[in-house]
Protein backbone atom coordinates (compact mmCIF):
# COMPACT_ATOMS: atom_id res chain seq x y z
CA UNK A 1 0.00 0.00 0.00
CA UNK A 2 2.79 2.74 0.66
CA UNK A 3 4.78 1.84 -2.17
CA UNK A 4 1.96 1.88 -4.45
CA UNK A 5 1.03 4.96 -2.54
CA UNK A 6 4.44 6.78 -3.53
CA UNK A 7 4.10 5.30 -6.61
CA UNK A 8 0.95 7.07 -7.62
CA UNK A 9 1.16 10.23 -5.60
CA UNK A 10 1.56 12.82 -8.01
CA UNK A 11 4.00 16.23 -7.93
CA UNK A 12 2.82 18.73 -5.22
CA UNK A 13 2.59 22.01 -6.28
CA UNK A 14 3.31 25.05 -4.57
CA UNK A 15 -0.55 25.53 -4.36
CA UNK A 16 -0.83 21.89 -3.07
CA UNK A 17 1.50 22.23 -0.81
CA UNK A 18 0.17 25.70 0.58
CA UNK A 19 -3.55 23.94 0.78
CA UNK A 20 -1.96 20.95 3.04
CA UNK A 21 -0.36 23.41 5.31
CA UNK A 22 -3.37 25.00 5.86
CA UNK A 23 -4.86 21.91 6.28
CA UNK A 24 -2.24 20.82 9.08
CA UNK A 25 -2.35 24.22 11.00
CA UNK A 26 -6.43 24.16 11.43
CA UNK A 27 -5.66 20.40 12.40
CA UNK A 28 -3.10 21.58 15.06
CA UNK A 29 -5.35 24.80 16.49
CA UNK A 30 -8.88 23.30 15.49
CA UNK A 31 -11.37 23.13 18.42
CA UNK A 32 -13.29 19.93 16.76
CA UNK A 33 -12.14 16.57 18.18
CA UNK A 34 -13.86 13.25 17.36
CA UNK A 35 -14.54 11.48 20.27
CA UNK A 36 -16.83 8.45 18.56
CA UNK A 37 -15.35 5.20 18.86
CA UNK A 38 -16.73 4.31 15.84
CA UNK A 39 -15.24 6.44 13.68
CA UNK A 40 -12.40 6.76 15.32
CA UNK A 41 -11.09 3.23 15.41
CA UNK A 42 -7.94 3.26 17.86
CA UNK A 43 -6.67 -0.38 16.37
CA UNK A 44 -5.56 1.20 13.36
CA UNK A 45 -2.74 3.57 12.92
CA UNK A 46 -2.84 6.20 10.08
CA UNK A 47 0.61 6.07 8.36
CA UNK A 48 -0.21 7.06 4.57
CA UNK A 49 0.52 10.54 5.72
CA UNK A 50 4.67 10.01 6.02
CA UNK A 51 4.35 9.51 2.65
CA UNK A 52 3.46 12.60 1.56
CA UNK A 53 6.02 15.34 0.45
CA UNK A 54 3.74 18.40 1.73
CA UNK A 55 3.59 16.57 5.46
CA UNK A 56 7.18 16.42 4.83
CA UNK A 57 7.80 20.38 4.81
CA UNK A 58 5.85 20.61 7.72
CA UNK A 59 7.86 19.09 10.22
CA UNK A 60 10.91 21.05 9.09
CA UNK A 61 9.31 23.91 10.63
CA UNK A 62 6.76 22.99 13.77
CA UNK A 63 9.28 22.52 16.12
CA UNK A 64 11.33 26.32 15.77
CA UNK A 65 10.28 28.32 18.79
CA UNK A 66 9.60 25.17 21.24
CA UNK A 67 10.80 21.60 21.17
CA UNK A 68 13.83 21.91 19.58
CA UNK A 69 15.22 24.70 21.76
CA UNK A 70 14.26 22.24 24.62
CA UNK A 71 15.65 18.95 22.91
CA UNK A 72 18.94 21.16 22.62
CA UNK A 73 18.94 22.38 26.26
CA UNK A 74 18.52 18.82 27.53
CA UNK A 75 21.05 17.24 25.69
CA UNK A 76 23.63 20.24 25.54
CA UNK A 77 26.10 18.77 28.52
CA UNK A 78 25.72 15.25 27.10
CA UNK A 79 28.21 12.61 25.01
CA UNK A 80 27.39 9.70 23.48
CA UNK A 81 25.62 7.57 21.30
CA UNK A 82 22.06 9.17 20.78
CA UNK A 83 19.04 7.80 18.79
CA UNK A 84 15.80 9.98 17.41
CA UNK A 85 12.94 7.93 17.61
CA UNK A 86 10.84 8.53 14.42
CA UNK A 87 13.05 11.02 13.39
CA UNK A 88 11.04 12.10 10.33
CA UNK A 89 13.00 14.26 8.35
CA UNK A 90 15.72 14.59 10.16
CA UNK A 91 15.70 18.37 11.08
CA UNK A 92 16.31 17.50 14.70
CA UNK A 93 19.15 15.68 13.86
CA UNK A 94 20.84 18.30 11.94
CA UNK A 95 20.23 20.87 14.97
CA UNK A 96 21.77 18.94 17.21
CA UNK A 97 25.07 18.51 14.88
CA UNK A 98 26.72 21.10 16.93
CA UNK A 99 26.97 19.61 19.84
CA UNK A 100 30.36 17.81 18.64
CA UNK A 101 30.24 15.59 21.56
CA UNK A 102 26.74 13.78 20.43
CA UNK A 103 27.29 10.58 17.72
CA UNK A 104 23.47 11.07 16.64
CA UNK A 105 21.42 8.74 14.61
CA UNK A 106 17.78 8.15 13.67
CA UNK A 107 15.17 6.25 12.23
CA UNK A 108 11.83 6.56 10.54
CA UNK A 109 9.02 4.30 9.49
CA UNK A 110 8.97 6.39 6.03
CA UNK A 111 11.75 5.93 3.22
CA UNK A 112 10.51 9.31 2.05
CA UNK A 113 11.37 10.73 5.25
CA UNK A 114 14.78 9.14 5.54
CA UNK A 115 15.26 10.37 1.92
CA UNK A 116 14.63 14.08 3.35
CA UNK A 117 17.23 13.51 6.21
CA UNK A 118 19.84 12.76 3.10
CA UNK A 119 19.20 15.78 1.74
CA UNK A 120 20.32 17.99 5.13
CA UNK A 121 23.71 16.19 5.13
CA UNK A 122 23.18 13.28 7.09
CA UNK A 123 25.25 10.48 6.71
CA UNK A 124 22.99 7.57 5.44
CA UNK A 125 25.36 5.50 7.85
CA UNK A 126 23.38 7.42 10.74
CA UNK A 127 19.57 6.66 9.35
CA UNK A 128 17.50 3.70 9.02
CA UNK A 129 14.10 3.06 7.76
CA UNK A 130 12.33 0.66 10.56
CA UNK A 131 9.23 0.30 12.37
CA UNK A 132 9.70 2.05 16.07
CA UNK A 133 8.03 -0.80 17.49
CA UNK A 134 10.16 -3.16 16.46
CA UNK A 135 14.63 -2.02 15.57
CA UNK A 136 17.81 -4.11 15.00
CA UNK A 137 19.02 -2.40 17.55
CA UNK A 138 21.54 -4.06 20.43
CA UNK A 139 20.78 -3.55 23.79
CA UNK A 140 22.08 -0.64 25.14
CA UNK A 141 23.59 0.66 22.02
CA UNK A 142 22.51 3.87 23.19
CA UNK A 143 23.81 6.09 25.74
CA UNK A 144 20.67 8.53 25.08
CA UNK A 145 17.34 8.20 22.84
CA UNK A 146 14.31 10.91 22.23
CA UNK A 147 11.35 11.00 20.66
CA UNK A 148 9.54 13.85 19.88
CA UNK A 149 5.89 14.58 19.32
CA UNK A 150 5.41 10.81 17.60
CA UNK A 151 4.35 8.12 20.26
CA UNK A 152 0.61 10.14 20.61
CA UNK A 153 0.22 8.74 17.26
CA UNK A 154 0.60 5.20 18.14
CA UNK A 155 -1.63 2.48 18.84
CA UNK A 156 -2.56 1.62 22.67
CA UNK A 157 -0.30 -1.37 22.35
CA UNK A 158 2.08 -0.13 19.65
CA UNK A 159 2.96 2.71 22.83
CA UNK A 160 3.88 -0.38 25.08
CA UNK A 161 6.20 -1.96 22.22
CA UNK A 162 7.98 1.33 21.96
CA UNK A 163 8.60 2.21 24.99
CA UNK A 164 9.89 -0.96 25.91
CA UNK A 165 12.37 -0.92 22.43
CA UNK A 166 13.53 2.57 24.07
CA UNK A 167 14.40 1.22 27.39
CA UNK A 168 15.74 -1.74 25.63
CA UNK A 169 18.28 0.06 23.45
CA UNK A 170 18.98 2.89 25.95
CA UNK A 171 21.90 3.09 28.63
CA UNK A 172 21.12 5.58 30.69
CA UNK A 173 17.78 8.20 29.97
CA UNK A 174 15.40 8.57 27.24
CA UNK A 175 13.60 11.87 26.43
CA UNK A 176 10.12 11.83 24.82
CA UNK A 177 7.90 15.23 24.60
CA UNK A 178 4.36 14.15 24.29
CA UNK A 179 1.09 16.22 24.21
CA UNK A 180 -0.96 15.84 26.84
CA UNK A 181 -4.68 16.97 27.34
CA UNK A 182 -5.65 20.50 29.23
CA UNK A 183 -8.40 19.01 31.06
CA UNK A 184 -6.53 16.45 32.56
CA UNK A 185 -8.79 13.75 31.62
CA UNK A 186 -8.25 10.68 29.42
CA UNK A 187 -9.97 11.93 26.04
CA UNK A 188 -8.82 8.82 24.24
CA UNK A 189 -8.05 8.28 20.81
CA UNK A 190 -9.19 11.27 18.68
CA UNK A 191 -8.91 11.53 14.82
CA UNK A 192 -8.40 14.69 12.38
CA UNK A 193 -5.73 15.07 10.05
CA UNK A 194 -3.34 12.31 12.05
CA UNK A 195 -5.08 9.90 14.70
CA UNK A 196 -3.76 9.98 18.65
CA UNK A 197 -3.91 9.36 21.93
CA UNK A 198 -4.98 12.67 24.35
CA UNK A 199 -4.49 11.64 27.70
CA UNK A 200 -3.51 12.71 30.92
CA UNK A 201 -0.06 13.50 32.45
CA UNK A 202 -0.94 10.20 34.79
CA UNK A 203 -1.94 7.73 31.37
CA UNK A 204 1.45 8.36 30.07
CA UNK A 205 3.23 8.30 33.16
CA UNK A 206 2.26 4.96 34.21
CA UNK A 207 3.39 3.49 30.51
CA UNK A 208 7.15 4.90 31.12
CA UNK A 209 7.48 3.58 34.54
CA UNK A 210 6.74 -0.07 33.66
CA UNK A 211 9.95 0.29 32.38
CA UNK A 212 12.30 2.52 33.91
CA UNK A 213 12.92 3.41 37.56
CA UNK A 214 12.17 7.24 37.74
CA UNK A 215 10.50 9.40 35.65
CA UNK A 216 10.04 12.83 35.75
CA UNK A 217 7.39 15.23 34.21
CA UNK A 218 8.38 18.68 32.53
CA UNK A 219 6.52 21.27 30.76
CA UNK A 220 7.28 21.99 27.10
CA UNK A 221 6.58 25.52 25.63
CA UNK A 222 4.11 23.43 23.05
CA UNK A 223 0.92 23.47 23.39
CA UNK A 224 -2.68 24.03 20.99
CA UNK A 225 -6.16 24.61 22.51
CA UNK A 226 -6.62 21.06 24.03
CA UNK A 227 -3.30 19.98 24.84
CA UNK A 228 -0.62 21.04 26.34
CA UNK A 229 3.66 19.55 25.97
CA UNK A 230 5.10 17.60 28.66
CA UNK A 231 8.03 15.98 28.66
CA UNK A 232 8.76 12.57 30.03
CA UNK A 233 12.33 12.57 31.20
CA UNK A 234 12.91 8.81 31.38
CA UNK A 235 15.94 7.13 34.10
CA UNK A 236 17.15 3.27 33.30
Amino acid sequence: MKKVFKNIFPPFTWNGIFYLKAKVNKYLTSKRVILNKSLADEKQQDLDIYWDPAFAIILDEWGKDSVWNEIQLILANSRGKVLDIACGTGITMKILKIFPKLDIYGFDISELMIESATTKGISKSKLMVSDATNTNYNDNEFDYSYSIGSLEHFTEDGIEKVIYESSRYTKTNSFHMIPVSRSGKNMGWIKNLQSYFNNSEGWWYDKFKKYYSIVYIIPSKWEDNISKGRWFICVK
